[in-house]
């Protein structure tokens, strides 16, 4: 057997702010969703891209879709972020009065694509010879610009959102005073902090599923099928409890299932925090069904961030067993129109 502070780092234990993670072993995660929106709005909205052609500028973002996660794991950060944006202008010829507007789609900003691979779709509004001049502007002069601001949210998503997932290890010069044993690191911990900390939640390794469904209904029927009672009951067979309102909680097949309304947006996304009832009481999967209706069918997404990887492959099992088949089964759904 290695002496203490010799061997296997797993079994070293070193000087930390928080005293957990040893070597950062652990696989941590960090949602990235919200701070992620809100720096693609710092950075996009307001955006002046002009010249002595035409002058524009990006009003706001009409639709932010995806996702956004870091994990930190044996020290390595790796980064998973996908995105598809739409984005208002407004802008108008030099020398002329007239004010032409349109969209700007960015549909796979993602760490599959390098910047330059981004697609960037210029649309108008309304066409006229004016408006495809400053449609031109945009697409020839606008969009290395706008990937520059793309490239510095990737930047900053690796540089700013990600401190402090790796915590930092002892100075090694100091190592041999500093080093303590697992008892006496808790005893201190303890008397510190009144109470033994329970470290449970740093030994879950978690991960993100992602699951692509296509359902031959409109984005609205699928939106009333998780939202409605009568109709959640009707598919799961059973009796529910919940409220779809934001804060509204639930509860599904016999209290296996429970969580809690985040987000409800109506005939195109529903957020909810989601658990099943074998996990540990403080963990919960923050869930995102992003429903897209297509002209003759709805394509959704539904992507669970915080799942324990041992229970990936049962809960892809379970969502398309106890979700998508009987949905499909029970309105009809799967079968062609």
């Amino acid at each position: 057997m290695a002496k203490w502070g010799e061997g296997d780092p797993r079994w070293i234990v070193e000087e930390r702010p928080d005293a957990t993670n040893v070597n950062n072993w652990h696989w941590t995660e960090k949602n990235a969703c919200q701070w992620s929106k809100d720096k693609l709005n710092a950075l996009l909205v307001g955006m002046i891209l002009e010249n002595d052609v035409a002058r524009c500028e990006i009003v706001n973002i009409e639709t932010c879709e995806g996702e956004a996660v870091a994990n930190n794991r044996k020290g390595k950060l790796i980064f998973f972020y996908e995105w598809d944006l739409t984005l208002a202008w407004k802008g108008q010829l030099s020398g002329f009065d007239k004010c032409i507007e349109g969209t700007i789609n960015i549909p796979n900003l993602s760490e599959e694509n390098s910047v330059s691979e981004i697609e960037i779709n210029i649309s108008l509004k309304e066409i006229s010879n004016e408006a495809n001049i400053v449609k031109d502007f945009l697409y020839h002069h606008g969009r290395s610009k706008i990937r520059d601001q793309l490239e510095q949210y990737i930047k900053d998503l690796k540089e700013e959102f990600s401190k402090g997932m790796i915590l930092p290890k002892k100075d090694i010069e100091n190592s041999s005073k500093l080093k303590l044993s697992k008892e006496s690191l808790n005893r201190i911990h303890n008397s510190e902090n009144g109470a033994k900390e329970d470290n449970t939640k740093s030994k879950i390794d978690t991960t993100t599923v992602v699951m692509d469904v296509v359902f031959q209904c409109s984005g609205d029927d699928f939106y009333n099928v998780l939202t409605t009672p009568d109709l959640v009951s009707a598919f799961t067979h059973q009796s529910v409890k919940f409220q779809a309102v934001k804060g509204g909680k639930f509860q599904l097949f016999d209290g296996n299932i429970t969580g809690e309304f985040i987000e409800l947006c109506p005939g195109k996304k529903i957020v909810k925090n989601w658990r099943t009832k074998q996990w540990p009481d403080w963990l919960y999967s923050t869930v995102t069904v992003n429903i897209n209706q297509q002209e003759d069918h709805t394509k959704v997404k539904v992507t669970l961030v915080g799942v324990p990887k041992s229970d990936e492959a049962v809960t892809r099992q379970n969502w398309e067993r106890y979700y998508f088949t009987p949905i499909k089964r029970t309105f009809g759904y799967g079968i062609l129109l």
